[in-house]
């Protein structure tokens, strides 16, 4: 299970093309609402999430994905579950995967120390410890980190290459008909 946190203010294509794209392999995502279980996104468009923060479990944890967007970023840094949740994917070796200024949370909770990492310009800073490679996607080891909303498919596309292969990714990539 992939859980995707979803607080209010969160960038829509930046969890949605994420979403729709691991769905589309097969792959099982939940979206969590962090601010309640209905959750309004950065640009007005409501969102009834598939589970609250209580119904989260690390035995069925195969990822955590954070998207980006303001407020919805604060939302997640500030809450303490989600930080919790995610630290401990990430000690457990699951895909930890964040997006626009989303990335800035792993780098506060120290994920990004000597790994390669992107994010949105001007959040470089918020990326504690790490090598920021100005890249649309980035992948090191069990993280994985794209740079804003322009590069939601080709994160999309890099979730599904680490977790099943680079063959089926670029099989879904030909099938929606996006170019290299």
């Amino acid at each position: 299970m992939i859980y995707v946190f979803l607080a209010d203010g969160f960038e829509e294509m930046e969890a949605l093309a994420p979403i729709d794209i691991l769905r589309r392999v097969g792959i099982e995502v939940a979206t969590v609402g962090v601010t309640g279980t209905a959750v309004t996104a950065a640009h007005g468009v409501t969102f009834q999430t598939d589970l609250s923060l209580r119904d989260i479990s690390m035995e069925t944890c195969d990822g955590v994905l954070l998207p980006g967007g303001m407020p919805g970023t604060k939302h997640l840094k500030e809450n303490q579950t989600v930080c919790d949740f995610t630290l401990e994917a990430y000690h457990k070796g699951a895909l930890v995967a964040a997006i626009c200024a989303a990335p800035s949370v792993l780098g506060s909770l120290g994920i990004l120390k000597g790994k390669k990492a992107t994010c949105f310009p001007g959040f470089e800073e918020a990326l504690s410890g790490a090598d920021v490679t100005g890249d649309y996607v980035t992948v090191c080891e069990n993280c994985i980190t794209a740079r804003g909303a322009g590069a939601s498919i080709e994160f999309g596309l890099a979730l599904v290459t680490y977790l099943l292969s680079e063959e089926k990714s670029e099989e879904l990539r030909a099938s929606m008909q996006c170019v290299r």
